[in-house]
């Protein structure tokens, strides 16, 4: 077979986005040969995505000649020949700038491509009795043909410079009468779905991706994360990321026995279920933490501090965390003292000081404000940039400040005297009121989502604009 023996396992990126071509080790002797086919550990440290297949299948092929294609399926396939030679063909039929890129090459067993959903694959055989052997990510099903988009195998604009001329070779009629590239559809990319899309964070992300169609929003009425039902009735293999913007807030009301049902309901048990539909279904799972999972007892908190929630509603949002950090690819996303549309802190405070209130303020609590934007952005940089999974501070930028600052600079930003603000202690201003327990040092570690190359605004500057707005 002309086999070349004892090759290094390499990658090689195409012209086309994400199609790999690796050259496998094929070990042989007077017996015959072997080799790893599809080696998960080695072909992850060469770049090859971590594809989860699912189902392996076979094409065997009597004749030189027959040839197949050109099919774009809805997912990921990682393809060898197990005997024979063929001629390989791929065409790019995903939506975006590299739509109709073409990449061809000779295969035998010692060759193996990684095809990404979405880029059309066909091939025609150079020898008798040849068998392509394929790994895919999802189960083949009936119902999944009409997600394929094809193309011509005659097309002009990808002119394909087949070995064995269309006109002598076996095709099937099917594929004879597939649509040339201008009449193609692009298949569209898997989408994203945002999750409590009518809170503060859902709505700057609404803003964000305005005009994006692969994002889906859904509020907590359209979507019931306390309803099982809400996650099987859907089919998941369409998305790529889950946004979890939703959450149970009330951190007060938490500590009554319905506030507390409610918060462990949205805030962990919901958090378990889209964990596990992830896992499941490879999707990457965005989810929006809380410096309420700390006591409060550490200056700077880091991402990889232990959890010591004091409350109920930090308790349930630690038990969310532990949830998605299961899931294999996951973005958990610290914030603290949370500001965007809607009421807020800084919203009261401009409040009080255009009525000529003069509040008392917590003035041992220190942390930063963590703008819905910047929160935002942040999410749409680690998706992006594919940053390592795993748990990120986000919060603004800036020195730490008590609420008791932040309300005297809302003062005089707004025109007021920030001297109308007087500080007082948590533990006098919660004086016989049933309150959760707080932690008193919310500041957050930026280091690490910086490392990624994102830094986020000065709080300070946000909090101007803000109001200026």
């Amino acid at each position: 077979m002309g086999i070349e023996f004892s090759k290094q396992l390499t990658a090689t990126q195409t012209p086309i986005p994400g199609v790999l071509l690796f050259d496998l080790p094929v070990h042989g002797d007077n017996r015959g040969w072997f080799k790893e086919n599809w080696q998960r550990e080695k072909m992850l440290a060469l770049g090859l995505p971590d594809f989860t297949p699912v189902q392996n299948n076979i094409s065997f092929n009597e004749k030189a000649g027959t040839t197949r294609g050109i099919h774009a399926e809805p997912w990921d396939k990682f393809i060898s020949v197990a005997t024979g030679k063929i001629f390989g063909a791929w065409v790019d039929l995903r939506e975006g700038p590299s739509f109709g890129a073409v990449f061809t090459t000779v295969m035998d067993p010692s060759q193996a491509i990684f095809i990404p959903r979405g880029v059309g694959n066909a091939f025609q055989t150079l020898e008798d009795t040849t068998a392509y052997t394929y790994l895919v990510n999802d189960h083949w099903s009936a119902d999944a043909q009409g997600q394929y988009t094809f193309l011509n195998l005659a097309d002009e604009s990808a002119a394909i410079d087949w070995p064995i001329p269309l006109a002598q070779a076996e095709l099937s009629e099917k594929d004879k009468n597939h649509p040339r590239l201008a009449q193609v559809a692009p298949m569209a990319p898997k989408k994203t779905l945002v999750l409590g899309a009518d809170g503060q964070l859902g709505r700057a992300l609404r803003t964000l991706y305005t005009g994006d169609a692969s994002v889906e929003f859904a509020t907590r009425a359209e979507i019931d994360l306390t309803d099982p039902d809400s996650f099987t009735g859907r089919n998941w293999k369409n998305y790529s990321t889950i946004i979890n913007a939703a959450a149970y807030t009330a951190v007060d009301t938490a500590e009554t026995p319905e506030g507390r049902d409610k918060a462990w309901a949205i805030n962990a048990t919901a958090v378990a279920r889209l964990a596990r539909v992830a896992t499941t279904h490879g999707i990457t799972l965005v989810h929006v933490s809380s410096d309420y999972v700390f006591d409060g007892t550490t200056t700077l908190h880091t991402e990889d501090e232990a959890l010591t929630p004091l409350g109920v509603y930090g308790q349930s949002k630690a038990a969310g965390d532990l949830a998605a950090a299961a899931t294999p690819r996951h973005y958990i996303v610290r914030t603290s003292w949370v500001i965007g549309e809607g009421n807020n802190f800084v919203s009261t405070m401009a409040s009080l000081a255009a009525r000529g209130i003069k509040p008392a303020v917590v003035n041992d609590q220190i942390g930063r404000l963590s703008f819905t934007t910047d929160i935002a952005a942040g999410i749409l940089h680690l998706l992006n940039t594919g940053a390592d999974y795993g748990t990120y501070n986000l919060s603004n930028d800036g020195d730490p400040q008590t609420w008791a600052d932040i309300a005297a600079d809302v003062y005089e930003a707004t025109g007021h005297n920030r001297h109308d603000v007087t500080g007082t202690s948590t533990a006098d201003y919660f004086k016989d009121k049933p309150a959760a327990p707080r932690p008193l040092n919310s500041t957050l570690d930026l280091a690490k989502i910086k490392a990624t190359g994102h830094t986020p605004a000065p709080a300070a500057q946000r909090l101007r604009e803000y109001l200026a707005q």
